[in-house]
C-alpha cells in the first residue's frame, strides 16, 4: 500500500512539473500565420454566382528564406478564386519569429458572400 501511494506522489509531481515547465503565452505559428492570411484575404471582391453561398478552397503554401509566402496550389473549384488567393498571398511578408524555411502548410479557405 505505501508504494502505492509513493508512485501516485511521484506521477504527480511529475505532471505539475511538466505543466509549469510548458509556455502557456507562447502562440503556435501556425495560428499566427492563419490570422496574417485572414487579414490579407479580408478585402475580397469576389463576385460569388447564384448557386453558392460561400467557396472553399485548400491553400498549400511554403515560406522563403525572406519571410515570404509562396503560394503552391491552390486546391478549388472556382477560378476566380485560385486567382484572388494566389494575387493576394504569393510573395506577401509575414511576421514569424519562429519558422522553417520550406515547411509546407495547408489551410482552408471559406468565403462567404
Amino acid at each position: 500500500m505505501r508504494k502505492i501511494s509513493l508512485v501516485l506522489v511521484a506521477a504527480m509531481l511529475l505532471t505539475a512539473g511538466n505543466l509549469f515547465a510548458n509556455d502557456f503565452t507562447k502562440v503556435e505559428p501556425s495560428k499566427k500565420l492563419s490570422t496574417q492570411i485572414a487579414e490579407m484575404l479580408n478585402d475580397n471582391k469576389i463576385v460569388l454566382e447564384q448557386d453558392y453561398d460561400e467557396l472553399t478552397a485548400q491553400i498549400r503554401f511554403t515560406i522563403n528564406n525572406e519571410g515570404e509566402i509562396v503560394v503552391m496550389s491552390v486546391d478549388t473549384e472556382n477560378n476566380s478564386l485560385e486567382g484572388f488567393v494566389k494575387s493576394k498571398l504569393n510573395y506577401q511578408k509575414v511576421e514569424l519569429d519562429n519558422f522553417k524555411e520550406g515547411k509546407i502548410y495547408t489551410i482552408p479557405v471559406r468565403i462567404k458572400a
